[in-house]
């Protein structure tokens, strides 16, 4: 009976222990990586290809993601409107929902499905095959060769493409509202400048800048951090790019909750 009641206890007990140690070395690598960004700032070039390699390989998803959804966007809100008789308000809602949230968590979970499994997997791969510890070896510092230029990318392209996702968006709501629905064109761009203001904007770009440090920083953590050879490298990849994506979401709602309070 004594063995009965005590193993559900240790099982509580040995996951919140282990739970301790894995938040913990979480928080310990971003601080590290913070430390060695101010101590160590890298170089424009590690910066530039990382740019490329999160950003700019990116931008064909993100633009097609973008249009498409706001696209969506605007032909669900007319089947709402036209119920009520307010077609004239799909400018600013369509423009409002991507600016404020569909541009910013949709960019940020396309570039985490293409960004964030590649950075996992490559350092993933580096690490089972030694290469992280031949860096070290050479007295290297792989925090500011390896981790410091993705985050930092991460953090200052995921706005930029958010602007892309955005505008994409807002022009895919107009061709479906002038050539789908058949309604005046002005009036959605005037609804749009009437009730849009550039706070909406500004906040989108703040949540985007968030969601490419936690794309990058967990990308780079599961890979650096990678074990077990060939099978790790995927369970690696496939644990960033899904502890990104639910991050992004919680993020999300308290980046609003707070953004909204301002």
């Amino acid at each position: 009976m004594r063995i009965h009641f005590t193993y559900p206890l240790h099982a509580i007990g040995s996951f919140a222990i282990h739970a301790h140690t894995v938040i913990k070395r979480f928080v310990q690598f971003f601080v590290h990586a913070i430390y060695t960004a101010i101590s160590k700032p890298t170089t424009m070039q590690s910066f530039l290809q990382q740019i490329e390699c999160i950003g700019i390989d990116s931008i064909n998803i993100v633009i097609l993601t973008g249009t498409f959804s706001g696209m969506v966007f605007a032909l669900q809100s007319y089947i709402g409107f036209s119920r009520i008789g307010g077609e004239q308000f799909i400018g600013s809602v369509t423009a409002l929902g991507m600016a404020r949230e569909l541009g910013p968590v949709l960019t940020g979970l396309m570039v985490t499905a293409r960004a964030c499994s590649a950075i996992a997997a490559e350092l993933g791969t580096m690490r089972i095959t030694e290469q992280i510890d031949a860096l070290i070896t050479l007295r290297i510092n792989t925090f500011a060769y390896l981790i410091v230029p993705r985050i930092l990318a991460g953090i200052f392209v995921l706005p930029c493409l958010t602007m892309f996702s955005t505008i994409f968006g807002v022009t895919g709501g107009y061709i479906v509202v002038t050539h789908v629905l058949n309604l005046s064109g002005e009036q959605y761009i005037a609804n749009i400048t009437q009730f849009c203001q550039m706070n909406d904007v500004i906040g989108g770009l703040i949540k985007s800048a968030f969601f490419g440090l936690i794309l990058t920083w967990v990308g780079c953590y599961k890979g650096y951090y990678t074990f077990g050879g060939a099978r790790g490298v995927g369970r690696a990849t496939t644990q960033a790019v899904v502890l990104s994506s639910v991050l992004i979401l919680i993020t999300n709602y308290f980046l609003t909750k707070f953004l909204d309070n301002l």
